[in-house]
């Protein structure tokens, strides 16, 4: 499979190509404008040249054209000079010739509607025979026609001008050299400085591929780096991933680790009971259903996900009702009275089986310790969300000793004594923190505040 092109190729490449159209449009036009300008300007020098043909021709009193010895326009007096003139007198099929023409022929204009300009460009036809430096070239053609008065008539004169094109070409190419080598110097320095900027401007994802493959190596646990704000929130998303995932693996380790220690019990009063064949039977059947719970609670705990960055708003009442419920029921002989208070549409970023864990965990203690009420109250202030659980039982002695791992308060209450610390696990690692008091009902108020990620 071929191999896409770098960011910093396809960029590269794109700056070159939209440089280029730029450059190749923007000469291009200043070109045409250039050319505009020039034929314009020369188109005007010939309109001149004929004024000056105006101001020195003259009719005799048989009205034949009389011109004067001498001109203004010193070129015309120049043998292929490049710039010749003409003036022809329709009425007596006259024409005069500058004597600039001497040897050519030229293509003047010789008919044209009186009081008007014509400006053009011309070709002068192929060699004929006895024409030794008349050849095929290009002229830039202006002519004008009047009516001349004289003795009370009017002749009709068409006065001609014609420039070789090879002097305007010749400039026009000085200036297509000039412009397209000034326009591709400027094009390379300005690629040469796209490049230097993009290599500068991407650098920081260098940055953070190497330090990316120094955590793939085990060299650094986390990217340490400053980066621009465009990619700040990419490395703390890497940097809460890492640190998610790491946690899990801890809680991984540490489930293991209470699983192996929980079954140590049953274990040993499985072993016990081989002095007792008579016990033996019954005795197992309570240990491996006290085994099968340790199994159930340590495997829920092992897949709880911890602080979800990515994970979708949870509606967490209908997750509170459905633990109400459960807990009713697996305490129905104390005929408990639930007191929920969380607003139906209040939603946390939370996975589902961690709200569970932590909420039920919470709910049962309480449950378990609670005399006839347990309250609960779920509410977001700012980016923090807040749950409160309370109870009418006896409250906590030691509150550091409830978060140990593996040890219960009272042997006579149901359970493997980690429910707490769970939860304790479960909170630190959504970045929130857990709290124990006495609860206006008399008994213990555990307080969980969660920060939004």
């Amino acid at each position: 499979m071929k191999t896409p092109l770098s960011i910093r190729a396809r960029l590269v490449w794109g700056a070159f190509i939209v440089l280029l159209v730029f450059l190749a449009g923007a000469g291009w036009a200043v070109q045409q404008a250039y050319v505009d300008s020039l034929r314009a300007q020369r188109f005007a020098r010939l309109q001149t040249t004929i004024y000056l043909l105006m101001a020195g021709a003259e009719l005799n009193a048989q009205g034949a054209l009389v011109m004067p010895a001498t001109l203004a326009e010193p070129r015309l007096s120049l043998p292929a000079s490049g710039l010749y003139a003409n003036i022809a007198n329709l009425d007596k099929n006259e024409e005069w010739q500058s004597s600039s023409t001497l040897g050519l022929n030229p293509p003047f204009q010789r008919t044209q509607a009186p009081g008007q300009w014509q400006f053009d460009t011309v070709v002068a036809p192929a060699a004929r025979p006895g024409d030794t430096a008349a050849s095929a070239r290009a002229f830039l053609a202006a002519s004008y026609a009047v009516k001349w008065s004289v003795n009370d008539r009017a002749a009709p004169l068409v006065f001609s001008v014609l420039e070789d094109k090879a002097v305007f070409d010749r400039e026009l190419q000085a200036f297509e050299r000039t412009l397209w080598t000034w326009l591709g110097g400027t094009g390379l320095l300005l690629l040469l400085a796209q490049t230097l900027l993009l290599r500068w401007g991407l650098a920081p994802l260098g940055r953070m591929a190497r330090e990316i493959r120094h955590i793939e190596k085990g060299e650094q646990a986390r990217v340490e780096g400053l980066y621009p704000a465009e990619l700040a929130g990419l490395t703390g998303n890497l940097n809460g991933l890492m640190e998610q995932e790491r946690a899990r693996q801890t809680r991984y380790k540490d489930a293991l680790d209470d699983l192996a220690h929980s079954l140590k019990t049953p274990l040993a009063a499985l072993r016990a009971s081989l002095d007792a064949p008579a016990e033996l039977p019954a005795m197992v059947a309570l240990q491996v259903a006290r085994m099968d719970d340790i199994v159930v609670h340590q495997l829920g705990r092992a897949g709880a996900s911890g602080a979800a960055r990515f994970a979708p708003h949870l509606a967490l009442a209908p997750i509170l009702n459905r633990i109400r419920d459960t807990l009713a029921k697996v305490y129905v002989d104390k005929h408990l009275e639930f007191a929920l208070d969380c607003p139906p549409a209040l939603s946390w970023r939370m996975d589902e089986g961690d709200a569970f864990e932590m909420l039920g965990n919470v709910l049962d203690n309480a449950a378990k310790w609670a005399q006839g009420k347990v309250s609960v109250r779920l509410w977001v202030e700012g980016k923090r969300l807040f749950i409160r659980v309370c109870d009418d039982g006896p409250g906590f002695a030691d509150p550091q000793a409830v978060l140990a791992r593996r040890v219960r308060l009272d042997e006579r209450v149901p359970g493997h004594g980690i429910g707490l610390a769970v939860v304790k696990d479960l909170v630190a690692s959504h970045q929130g923190e857990l709290t124990f008091s006495r609860a206006e009902l008399g008994g213990a108020q555990i307080d969980i505040v969660l920060q939004a990620l």
